[in-house]
């Protein structure tokens, strides 16, 4: 029962949050004039011929208070406003884009979590023994890399010099065609799932043969923080008094790892762990440029470029909720993980 009350509570503020975060977006929106709004309420390019006729509609010209409630409306309505970037809705471009980051981190977010904690695990159970070194030398050196570069060295070895092994972009041209095509049915948008779905293993293999170079990119970078702060929080578990007392009554080194100190070493990680999905589902700009693999990412990034305000506004909104959200699932991990939380 405690836990389904803490679980309420968090969600009644996740609700006042959320509120918080559609009215500090609205102040931005504000500061730009009525005719540059109105781009965030259009639905088709022939609208941008009578931008006073939306002004008016939308209510542009009147009190804040007034213009907050016909944005939330829209907002609530599903309507964005027109995205001159891709030259489509904005809504349109988010459901064209977003399968494109989630597959990119539903592959990446799993290694760098879980190899991540193992590594971690490894460093600190074998603390200044060669395999501690070891793993923290590759940590300094994998968080040392600047995303660009390892991204662009691994595209010049495995595309250039092993002739395309490895290459950019989503899919090859064939398989893009037969995505397309009335023959492949597109469940879920996510081209290694809807090929199995649809039976065509060739499409999976030529998916995940685009996907390998991007994945490797943000595993190399992104792991060694994961690995960092398990091995520091496991080092501090070991030292308590609960994994000395299990020792001391003669549990094996295995049961005073798995069921004692990693257990308890997990909360900290479950926080950065949820921080970097959340980062991973927003779209990772460099990776996805480099690798020209067109999700959010790259579309807020040119978009941004380009002063595209309502994609702009929709990157910074889907970015607040992904974030607010995140942090709810992480405290009812912590809550789950740890039961005395909950009496917070």
């Amino acid at each position: 029962m405690n836990f389904l009350n803490y679980i309420i509570r968090r969600i009644l503020l996740l609700v006042v949050v959320l509120i918080g975060v559609t009215l500090i977006i609205f102040a931005i929106l504000t500061l730009f004039s009525p005719e540059q709004r109105a781009s965030a309420f259009i639905r088709d390019i022939k609208q941008l011929s009578d931008i006073n006729s939306i002004i008016k509609t939308y209510g542009l010209d009147r009190p804040v208070y007034v213009q907050y409630y016909y944005w939330i409306r829209q907002v609530l309505s599903g309507n964005f406003g027109w995205s001159t970037t891709v030259s489509r809705t904005v809504m349109d471009a988010f459901k064209f884009f977003l399968p494109n980051t989630v597959e990119l981190a539903l592959y990446s977010a799993p290694l760098i979590i879980l190899v991540g904690i193992w590594l971690g695990s490894i460093s600190a159970v074998h603390r200044d023994k060669p395999v501690d070194h070891f793993t923290r030398f590759l940590a300094i050196i994998g968080w040392s890399l600047p995303t660009f570069w390892f991204g662009l060295v691994l595209l010049m070895v495995f595309y250039g010099y092993f002739r395309g092994l490895f290459p950019p972009e989503i899919l090859g041209y064939k398989a893009q065609a037969y995505v397309n095509s009335a023959d492949f049915v597109q469940y879920t948008r996510i081209n290694t799932i809807d090929a199995l779905l649809n039976g065509k293993l060739w499409i999976f293999v030529d998916a995940v043969r685009h996907l390998v170079l991007p994945v490797i990119t943000l595993t190399v970078v992104q792991i060694a923080l994961v690995m960092r702060i398990m091995r520091s929080s496991m080092l501090e578990a070991m030292g308590k008094g609960y994994v000395l007392t299990a020792r001391a009554k003669g549990a094996s080194q295995k049961v005073v790892i798995k069921k004692h100190a990693r257990r308890n070493a997990l909360l900290p990680v479950v926080t950065v762990s949820g921080w970097l999905f959340a980062q991973l589902m927003a779209g990772v700009v460099i990776t996805e440029t480099i690798f020209n693999r067109k999700g959010l990412g790259w579309w807020w990034a040119h978009a941004a470029t380009q002063l595209d305000i309502p994609a702009v506004l929709m990157a910074v909104l889907f970015n607040g909720v992904l974030f607010v959200v995140t942090n709810l699932v992480v405290d009812i991990l912590y809550a789950y993980i740890d039961p005395r939380v909950r009496l917070g």
